[in-house]
């Protein structure tokens, strides 16, 4: 509410030309008002009137305040003598409901005067402080500072000129990419971006429209770092898809071709592989490895183990108490006990193990479980919230210093992964006949074989890897990833591979095995729902969660993961043995294009 009388319209009298400026003045004095959380509020040596009284404001609020105080007084003693009385509440003589109305409208008036501008300042300081928001994995909180924001171009982009800005005109024009913006509120959404007036991760929900926000954002990150992203498609795709679960900030999209390599022959049923990657020759080197395969009768593959993990950890006073604990979470007599706690929080999570580990008074708490047909990381962390609140009455001395203490471990080469296996562990075998190792991988067994000792095996030994006994599977892995949905971070464990080839049958024939001990997919939630990646596991029919057997779906994907890494192990070895890598990737991963004419 407007406290302050508006000042009176001048005379009538003055020339024209004295009211031409005069209205002139007035309207760019309205243009360059500042927003009313930015309005001076301050005193002026003179009283002015209120609009509620024609008393000064700092009378006619002491009328207010004291009105409500008196009254609420007064009402809170008259219902203390009814109860007192017994008499009905409802029973009201006209000096009480002349209080209630007084109440009543004393409230309304200091509403309108201190609440509305608390409420609007409020909301302007904390939209400018921080943004929280829950990822789908991990459940990480990310703290944006807008303020600290420079709204100009930064250092490196001084030397990109920009274009001259953008006048009042019916079309407006994007002057970076030369295209019409959609209105003249969309321009001033992009100049509040600009000046940090608007946060730009609070665009979606100011307007409703994630496609709308998204090129709002994307114009306002081109003027304020003075590059161009018209390579960096934006239309064609759902961004309300991906709102609170997937991305954010979105300003575009990035296009990645995906390829099919196939069919792989597993278990007796054919898939075709989606793949999506950049890097030419590995769709085709997978896809001759399927061949290969297919011709010999196929693949088979072996689940081992199916269980996410999470690790917290906890500090004690004492290395002594976080031994006790140790005892008492791997006791198999307390097992069912923290299996009920554990399963609580999902219809999918079973806790299937606990192991632990000491660190001085620090204790390190591996929880296994499985998880349906989701990857699980959410699922796995909630129960083991749950274990440790149940803990907390029996240990109340324990400081839960993290929910993962790196034990687990997620998104890091480890070996605990790589012996004790993290998601699903899977291991796939094949038998190539000699023919086929001839005829379509153009080399022979006793060189496969060599080459494997001595690359996969003796090199990797050499090199210190860990889980890195293996050509590539981390190609294969990563194609796979992102075709479908799953964390490419997590292609570091889920690569964990050792490839082992082996003379078999009078040594005529190869077999050939790859052993993953940490592959971890899913086939719901995350990336898995977008339009896209459902598509490709729609494709290997896969899709969503198995109603009938719960847990199925991922565990194929994992087997689908698994022989496809083994066809392209298979071709790769088989290309370095006939010395063709070079000469194939001069083929299939080297431009043809003329690069002088594109750069003209």
């Amino acid at each position: 509410m407007d406290v302050r009388r508006r000042p009176p319209k001048p005379s009538s009298s003055g020339s024209s030309l004295q009211h031409v400026q005069h209205d002139h003045h007035r309207h760019h004095h309205q243009q360059e008002k500042p927003s009313p959380q930015l309005v001076d509020r301050s005193p002026s040596p003179t009283p002015k009137a209120s609009d509620a009284l024609p008393l000064p404001l700092y009378l006619t609020n002491g009328i207010f305040f004291t009105l409500f105080f008196s009254v609420a007084y007064y009402l809170l003693h008259r219902w203390r003598d009814k109860i007192r009385t017994s008499t009905p509440l409802h029973v009201v003589t006209f000096s009480e409901l002349a209080a209630i109305v007084s109440l009543i409208a004393s409230f309304i008036y200091l509403l309108g005067f201190f609440g509305i501008d608390f409420v609007q300042s409020f909301i302007s300081r904390a939209s400018n402080d921080a943004w929280e928001v829950d990822d789908d994995d991990e459940r990480q909180r990310f703290i944006i500072d807008e303020d600290r924001r420079h709204p100009g171009p930064c250092p490196a982009a001084l030397d990109c000129a920009l274009p001259s800005p953008i006048s009042a005109s019916p079309k407006l024009m994007d002057p970076l990419t030369d295209t019409p913006l959609s209105s003249e509120e969309d321009e001033e959404l992009v100049k509040s971006v600009v000046a940090g007036q608007i946060p730009s991760y609070s665009l979606e929900s100011k307007l409703g429209d994630c496609h709308r926000a998204a090129s709002i954002r994307r114009e306002a990150v081109q003027r304020i770092t003075g590059r161009a992203l018209s390579g960096l498609p934006l239309d064609g795709f759902d961004y309300d898809s991906i709102l609170g679960q997937c991305c954010e900030m979105p300003v575009g999209f990035i296009q990645i071709p995906v390829g099919i390599a196939g069919p792989l022959l597993l278990n007796g049923c054919e898939y075709s592989v989606p793949m999506a990657t950049t890097e030419g020759c590995l769709v085709a080197s997978t896809n001759r490895g399927c061949k290969a395969i297919y011709a010999c009768g196929g693949a088979t593959s072996i689940l081992l183990r199916d269980g996410m993990t999470r690790a917290p950890v906890v500090r004690f006073p004492t290395a002594k108490r976080a031994a006790e604990l140790k005892f008492f979470l791997e006791d198999p007599l307390n097992f069912d006990t923290l299996a009920v706690v554990f399963n609580k929080s999902s219809r999918f999570a079973r806790l299937q193990g606990i192991q632990c580990s000491i660190a001085g008074k620090n204790l390190y708490i591996r929880f296994s479980c499985s998880t349906g047909d989701a990857m699980g990381m959410n699922m796995v962390s909630k129960g083991v919230q749950n274990v440790l609140d149940f803990l907390q009455s029996d240990f109340p001395d324990m400081d839960v210093i993290g929910i993962s203490g790196n034990f687990c471990s997620d998104k890091k080469p480890a070996a605990i992964n790589w012996i004790e296996g993290r998601g699903k562990s899977v291991v796939c075998e094949a038998i190539i006949t000699e023919e086929v190792v001839k005829k379509v991988l153009k080399t022979t067994v006793p060189a496969l074989v060599e080459l494997n000792m001595l690359k996969n095996l003796a090199g990797s030994a050499v090199a210190g890897a860990l889980g890195g006994f293996n050509a590539h599977a981390a190609n294969i892995v990563s194609a796979i990833f992102i075709a479908t949905g799953q964390d490419p971070a997590q292609n570091i464990e889920s690569s964990h591979c050792i490839t082992m080839m082996e003379a078999v049958n009078d040594g005529k024939d190869l077999h050939i095995s790859v052993t993953m001990p940490s592959i971890e997919v899913g086939t719901v939630g995350g990336g898995t729902q977008l339009a896209s990646q459902s598509a490709c596991l729609n494709l290997l029919g896969v899709k969503g969660a198995n109603r009938d057997s719960p847990g199925s779906n991922a565990r194929l994907l994992a087997a689908v993961v698994a022989g496809s890494v083994l066809a392209g192990e298979l071709s790769l070895m088989s290309a370095i043995a006939a010395g063709q890598l070079v000469k194939s990737h001069m083929k299939y991963n080297r431009s043809s294009r003329d690069i002088t004419k594109i750069s003209s």
